[in-house]
């Protein structure tokens, strides 16, 4: 069954969203995330994703007190994004509670300190972020394309020791027009023993139902809760039958 994964990004301490990613396109849904989290721990869920957008974009970590609040204040296994650039930022990250934190910008711009991350914390904290758009990789807050393609370049970390990929395709993220299920599916095809969390584009529970069908480990979604389009009551009936 795919594991349901809630997602809370940060800007100035508040819990946004953004429309592929563009930061002029923001939408605050709540001032305190910390309670956004509370809310979710209180509904079932046991995992959380969480992504510093100011620390993305300023090319280091920002909101570490809001991770810190959130995992003083719940349970839940957070896996903290945005902004891990050197080796005090990840620091940061696990000393301030995060369970496994997502990198994604420095493991196409410095490989070697990706590696050497890997090893230090273990393939199980690490998940590598696979941001893609028009099929090449996403970096520094999807402000810039690599020259990087998707397959290859999980293949060059999978043979490197990674088993946790987050995808998100940028078209689709915040749009609520459903997820890149073909491009997921695709990548278990090629990766079948992938721990793959599949982001972007939900919309519904027949979007979560559907990348279940197809074998999706895991799903992170944020925009749909927050617009009322997941019928949680529902999503749980259908999960423990």
């Amino acid at each position: 069954m795919i594991e349901l994964i809630p997602a809370i990004d940060i800007i100035d301490g508040k819990c946004v969203r953004l429309t592929k990613g563009d930061y002029d396109q923001k939408k605050v849904y709540n001032d305190d995330p910390v309670e956004v989290a509370k809310q979710f721990e209180s509904l079932g869920f046991r995992r959380l994703h969480v992504v510093d957008l100011d620390g993305a974009k300023s090319k280091h970590i920002v909101n570490v007190d809001v991770l810190k609040a959130i995992t003083s204040a719940t349970n839940l296994i957070v896996d903290f994004g945005g902004g891990i650039k050197t080796d005090n930022d990840i620091e940061l990250a696990f000393a301030n509670g995060a369970s496994l934190v997502t990198i994604g910008s420095i493991a196409v711009t410095q490989p070697e300190t990706f590696a050497s991350w890997l090893e230090k914390y273990g393939a199980d904290r690490i998940i590598l972020g696979a941001d893609v758009r028009n099929g090449k990789i996403s970096i520094n807050g999807w402000k810039e394309d690599s020259a990087e393609d998707l397959l290859p370049f999980l293949k060059y970390y999978i043979n490197k020791g990674v088993i946790n990929v987050l995808c998100t395709e940028i078209s689709k993220d915040g749009m609520l027009e459903g997820p890149a299920t073909d491009l997921y599916k695709e990548v278990m095809a090629e990766y079948p023993n992938l721990n793959l969390i599949a982001s972007g584009g939900i919309s519904s529970n027949e979007d979560i139902k559907e990348l279940n069908r197809h074998g999706i480990p895991s799903v992170v979604f944020g925009k749909a809760i927050y617009e009322g389009k997941i019928d949680m009551k529902e999503l749980w009936d259908w999960q423990n039958a």
